[in-house]
């Protein structure tokens, strides 16, 4: 099955929940197919950010939107009980309308350090958390012993009043194993901040060609000035590469290797964001670093450029990490100069 082709923006959920809304609403205007919300954790408050839930400002989103389709990217599947997750989905689903919602599920090890319960086991829980999400939304009677999640729900009532539909399941991946896993059980697979071309290859070997690949790329744009659209980008990037360091050592190896990324570059970025915040990192941040990083990031043109390199690597689904300053107005310009480049035909 041929996938279609989508840009949307990936939407940390740690600012503020009246910027969040406003920023949907743009994304909506400018004609972006998706925002995902990327569960922000208790790690941002070291830089003067606080988390927020994506189940909760998703609901609020489909409230405020007209035909944007939201995305949980992702929500974490050893941490809620995946009934509680299908109850969660229930509420965007209504709030939304029909085809407008994504539940992403992910391992989320930041947030298993924030709240002490480290595991080994991350195959098993996404297995059950997909098996089970799937099974309660389907409405019918579901009985399901997993190792890590269980479940016994009764059958929805004929005349319920409730969705009838089942959304897409997509699962966050970085290592080959769970990569593997995605290309057997979901829909789609979402890969990480600061994937590459050569992730997204090594990502569509591992999944299969068939479901959707959405691809985390930090992003930044201005109308004329090259280096002024690369600034957000700059600083995303550096807020990331940290986090690379300080938070998901391991699974984050062959990312930075295929990316041509050593941990002595990135190390002195994760030094200066405990030091001084993500403004110390984006410093750090040298050029090229971050063309390492293959942002997109720029002119339009460059964009553009960008995009098309990502789709012809396997991406089907850009999620645009757009950070910077003026944002609307990059959402207004990606919506105007870049998106009508692939929407021809």
């Amino acid at each position: 099955m041929t996938q279609p082709f989508r840009i949307g923006v990936m939407q940390l959920t740690m600012e503020p929940l009246d910027e969040m809304l406003a920023s949907a609403r743009a994304m909506d205007d400018a004609g972006m197919d998706t925002i995902w919300l990327a569960e922000a954790y208790p790690w941002w408050r070291k830089h003067g950010m606080e988390a927020r839930s994506s189940t909760g400002v998703a609901a609020l989103m489909g409230r405020e939107t007209k035909r944007l389709t939201i995305g949980w990217g992702i929500i974490a599947a050893s941490t809620r009980h995946p009934v509680q997750a299908a109850m969660d989905a229930r509420v965007v689903q209504e709030a939304a309308g029909p085809g407008r919602f994504i539940l992403g599920f992910g391992t989320s090890k930041i947030f298993l350090n924030n709240t002490k319960t480290q595991t080994t086991k991350t195959l098993g829980p996404m297995r059950d958390a997909v098996t089970i999400a799937r099974g309660v939304l389907g409405g019918e009677r579901f009985v399901y012993d997993g190792d890590t999640w269980s479940a016994d729900v009764p059958a929805m009532a004929p005349d319920a009043h409730a969705p009838r539909e089942v959304p897409p399941v997509y699962v966050a991946a970085t290592a080959p194993k769970m990569q593997h896993l995605a290309g057997e059980i979901a829909d789609g697979c979402l890969t990480p901040s600061i994937t590459t071309p050569p992730f997204v290859r090594y990502t569509r070997e591992n999944v299969g060609p068939d479901i959707d690949v959405g691809c985390t790329v930090v992003a930044s744009i201005h109308a004329t000035d090259r280096d002024a659209g690369r600034d957000g980008a700059r600083e995303i990037a550096g807020m990331y590469l940290a986090n690379k360091v300080q938070n998901i050592q391991g699974a984050a190896d062959t990312l930075l290797d295929l990316a041509g990324i050593e941990q002595d570059e990135i190390r002195p970025v994760a030094e200066a964001m405990e030091r001084g915040g993500r403004l110390a990192a984006k410093a750090q941040v040298s050029d090229a670093l971050l063309d390492k990083c293959r942002p997109i990031a720029g002119t339009p043109d460059d964009c553009v450029e960008a995009i098309e390199e990502y789709r012809d690597a396997g991406c089907t689904h850009v999620m645009l990490e757009l950070w910077g300053a003026d944002r609307h107005e990059q959402i207004r310009l990606f919506g105007e100069k870049v998106l009508p480049q692939f929407r021809r035909g």
